[in-house]
């Protein structure tokens, strides 16, 4: 059975062993952050801490700070869950053996939400100022929402069953905010609530906002996972929990009645105010900008109510471990999405809308001798026009009619493409259009480029294996991928002098498939995560992609090979996350008492 409660979840992740009690206060102020930072780090347990300071409410982090952790909370429904995505791409599978999908049927009874009493949930009323207000990053303007379930309505289609429930950061304070009355909500391309404001702004109404915060876990979950549209996120929050979720109305607003927190407010037409900066999942800041404010109505806490949150930074954090979970449960949906296409991977490690992976199929031309990609083009556009994974901005698409492919085994699955990628024919730019509202690689804010690489067909190199002598200041990632160290960047014409005078310099390297330029970066123990991270989050295809003997070809670019990724730093990049060196000494210090 599901959680009635976040504090029924605890409570049975510390009976079997899942978590840990920081009994100290501890500040909200960059401390608390720091603590889950290490933690996850560690591997470790959830953390439930006890004492927040100016807070009387206790907080929880790291609850899917890993898969297994995240699968115990949710063993009872997990298995359910897969049937339930498996029956939706193919539902003549019920017919065939009706008797072993009687369970999935019974949980999609779950689903649906049930509306109950408001006054019997156990709300008081209290005031921003009263939450847990954590402070991530030093940077950060001021204290943020990181787990929040962020509620709306369209106007034309009022109901629950009509609803989009997603998990946009909200800022509680700082800024120009006045304290109590005005948080700021922050929502990217491709999110449902965008058409539910886009509606209310057209009919010059306010859009009607309401911020769960806690809850069973499976409500968490529900906000970020990726529903067809008119499916509602409570309808998967119940079935996944196996109990319905229970709302109420109050004052117009939809109230979960099973969260800890819940945030009401209106969010007016055409009214913004800064939000911003923020410490996210890229590993770099996300920058100062004008984003929806929402006029708080009311704020609603039960009186045991426990607070949770995450940090994000650069990968891997607990998102991570969100977003493994989520494609376990849906991953077997791409192929009935996409036809042709049989798997993506969104890197996580490259701060997963900046490289994504997929496998393909050449299936209509199997009479011509030449194997190119052809059909593969025509799925890379169809996932560039498909919700959140129009977002990538590299773009990797191959396959083999000879043997099966893994793309979540990332370098084997880029070697394979680096052997077969012809650049003089492979490469496909799409320039000034939308990119990830978090990716500072591009001109403006959600302004930039992106880059198909699609490989199909025979080996036509070997890649190399050692560095070779024109490049021996150079680091090898995997056979035929090189950094090398470059002078800082000072501007795009400077660049392109300096790539050429490099570029005169490299013949015969066919067996170098791809270089990146990269400002004296100092590599960890993980040489591939640095290399995924360091080239697809600082770099934007159309200005910074390169190659030795480049040239255009009726508008199309191409080079004899190997391609240069200009992966240093630029001026209008986002600062990299960085821990405050005396927090971080004042929580290492604190953790010796239970590691």
């Amino acid at each position: 059975m599901g959680y009635k409660s976040l504090d029924e979840c605890i409570n049975d992740l510390e009976k079997n062993g899942h978590l840990i009690r920081i009994k100290e206060e501890v500040d909200p102020d960059l401390e608390m952050a720091t603590i889950h930072l290490k933690v996850f780090e560690a591997k470790g347990k959830a953390i439930l801490f006890e004492k927040v300071k100016g807070s009387k409410y206790k907080a929880v982090s790291n609850l899917f700070g890993t898969v297994e952790r995240s699968k115990f909370i949710f063993r009872d429904t997990f298995a359910v869950m897969q049937d339930l995505v498996q029956l939706r791409n193919n539902p003549m599978a019920a017919l065939k053996k009706p008797f072993s999908y009687i369970s999935t049927g019974i949980s999609a009874l779950k689903a649906l939400p049930k509306k109950s009493s408001f006054n019997s949930a156990g709300f008081n009323e209290v005031k921003i100022e009263d939450l847990p207000l954590i402070k991530h990053w030093p940077m950060d303007g001021g204290a943020f929402v990181t787990l929040p379930q962020v509620y709306s309505e369209d106007i034309d289609k009022p109901g629950v069953m009509q609803s989009n429930l997603g998990m946009y950061r909200i800022q509680l304070n700082g800024n120009d905010y006045v304290l109590n009355k005005e948080i700021g909500l922050h929502y990217q391309l491709h999110r449902g609530i965008g058409v539910h404001q886009s509606k209310s702004n057209a009919a010059g109404k306010p859009l009607k906002v309401s911020i769960f915060v806690g809850g069973p876990p499976s409500h968490t979950l529900a906000a970020v996972m990726p529903l067809p549209e008119g499916i509602s996120e409570l309808t998967f929050a119940g079935a996944l929990n196996a109990r319905r979720f229970r709302y109420d109305y109050k004052d117009g607003y939809c109230i979960s009645l099973d969260a800890d927190f819940v945030i009401t407010g209106d969010v007016y037409p055409n009214e913004n105010k800064p939000e911003g900066p923020f410490g996210d999942h890229l590993g770099y800041y996300s920058l100062k900008h004008e984003f929806p404010l929402m006029r708080v109505h009311k704020v609603y806490a039960k009186e045991n109510a426990i607070w949770p949150f995450t940090v994000v930074g650069r990968p891997p954090q607990e998102d991570t471990a969100f977003g493994a979970l989520i494609h376990e449960i849906s991953g077997s949906a791409i192929p009935h999405e996409i036809p042709g296409v049989k798997e993506v991977h969104a890197v996580d490690a490259a701060g997963v809308h900046p490289l994504l992976l997929a496998i393909g199929s050449e299936r209509y031309t199997p009479y011509l001798k030449e194997k190119r990609p052809s059909e593969l083009l025509t799925q890379a556009n169809r996932i560039l026009g498909t919700g959140q994974l129009s977002l990538a901005k590299y773009l990797f698409i191959s396959g083999d009619d000879k043997k099966e492919m893994n793309c979540h085994n990332i370098q084997e699955f880029l070697i394979h493409v680096f052997e077969r990628i012809d650049f003089k024919r492979d490469l496909h730019f799409y320039t000034k259009t939308s990119i990830d509202t978090l990716d500072y690689s591009g001109e403006k804010i959600n302004e930039g480029s992106k880059l198909v690489l699609a490989a199909y067909g025979e080996k036509i190199r070997e890649l190399c294996r050692n560095l070779p002598d024109v490049l021996s200041k150079g680091k090898l990632i995997f056979p035929g991928v090189i950094m090398l160290p470059f002078n800082t960047f000072s501007n795009y014409v400077n660049a392109k002098n300096e790539i050429k005078a490099l570029t005169e310099k490299l013949h015969d390297l066919d067996s170098v498939a791809q270089i990146v330029l990269h400002d004296n970066f100092n590599f960890g123990k993980n040489t591939l995560q640095d290399y995924l991270w360091l080239t697809y989050t600082r770099s934007n295809p159309s200005h910074d992609v390169y190659g030795v003997e480049e040239f255009y070809e009726n508008k199309h670019w191409a080079c004899k090979g190997p391609m240069i990724i200009d992966a240093r730093i630029k001026p209008h990049h986002a600062p990299e996350l960085v821990l405050n060196k005396t927090v971080e000494e004042k929580v290492n210090a604190l953790l010796k008492k239970y590691f």
